[in-house]
């Protein structure tokens, strides 16, 4: 049983949910995460949920990074084992 299960999934409550991201250049993600965690360090070019496409370059691994992405990019995306957090 868990405990914390009757509290509300909120913007500042940890993670619940997750999926392994596969950049891809043409096509959103399917749940709108709160946060992406990059298991192994690099560039992660991303397309935000307000529309505006950035990339974040020199990322260590075990970062979690804290943006709310509609679509994570092929194109200048180095950093691998993508994982996104709802």
């Amino acid at each position: 049983m868990d405990k914390f299960s009757d509290f509300p999934t909120n913007l500042t409550a940890p993670a619940r949910e997750g999926a392994v991201v596969t950049p891809n250049d043409q096509t959103d993600l399917a749940v709108l995460p709160r946060a992406l965690f990059v298991g192994q360090g690099g560039a992660v070019a991303v397309n935000l949920a307000g529309g505006q496409s950035v990339v974040f370059s020199g990322l260590a691994s075990g970062t979690i990074l804290p943006v709310r992405p509609r679509r994570v990019l092929a194109t200048g995306t180095t950093a691998t084992a993508i994982i996104a957090l709802w």
